[in-house]
């Protein structure tokens, strides 16, 4: 395994098999990740992590409120963009249509997707989620540190054998996460990231996610012409 193969390889998992994770696996895997990049060397990253009941009890929380929907919630953050513009909106679209047609649910079957949606908050079934959290009065760079500390994380897993998924979408229920994980009244909660082993043939763990190109995104200047 090198990091070229651990970057191509990767990728957000949202089946897992019913196989547990050895807490060493996840303690070696995280040491490492501590050597992730930092602004002033902050390292404002914190996180606790589930597994067994302690996880049970914290998705049981979170089921309870699913009824009411996104109505009456109270968001830790806006996730994407009001108004997202091209190409975003674009590729948001596309890789929400390539899920669910991986899972054969069509547009009309919203009551289908809605419950696909909920999966989010059963860790796809993962093992193991760790939930991130940092201080209320950490600012966008630090954000981005928090970003490279996942990334790293989730590059050692793949050395390891294991999977994840990235989930912002539990911030939604941040209050609940919050209050239920004992986190510091001054400290805001960022993402889950469901760890544990893909199932090799769930569909929706196959689908193709397509990457720009890079001449879409980077500009190459003072370099000689090949």
């Amino acid at each position: 395994m090198n990091v070229t193969e651990a970057v191509r390889t990767r990728r957000s998992i949202r089946h897992f098999l019913d196989k547990p994770v050895e807490l060493e696996v996840l303690r070696t895997a995280m040491e490492t990740a501590q050597y992730s990049p930092s602004g002033g060397n902050l390292q404002p990253w914190h996180a606790v992590v589930l597994t067994g009941e302690p996880l049970d009890e914290l998705k049981s929380v979170v089921a309870a409120k699913l009824p009411q929907g996104p109505d009456g919630q109270s968001p830790e953050y806006e996730i994407y963009p009001k108004g997202l513009q091209e190409p975003y909106r674009t590729r948001r679209f596309a890789l929400g249509e390539a899920m669910y047609d991986s899972l054969e649910i069509p547009r009309e079957n919203k009551m289908g997707r809605m419950m696909q949606m909920t999966r989010n908050f059963q860790a796809f079934d993962a093992p193991v989620c760790l939930f991130v959290h940092t201080p209320k009065n950490m600012g966008p760079p630090q954000w981005s540190d928090m970003g490279m500390w996942l990334q790293s994380l989730m590059l050692l897993l793949v050395e390891a054998g294991l999977d994840s998924c990235p989930q912002e979408a539990w911030s939604v229920y941040g209050k609940e996460i919050r209050e239920t994980l004992k986190l510091p009244e001054d400290h805001i909660f960022f993402c889950g990231m469901a760890i544990g082993y893909r199932d090799p043939d769930a569909p929706v763990n196959r689908f193709p996610v397509p990457r720009a190109p890079i001449d879409e995104a980077l500009q190459f200047r003072g370099f000689a012409e090949l």
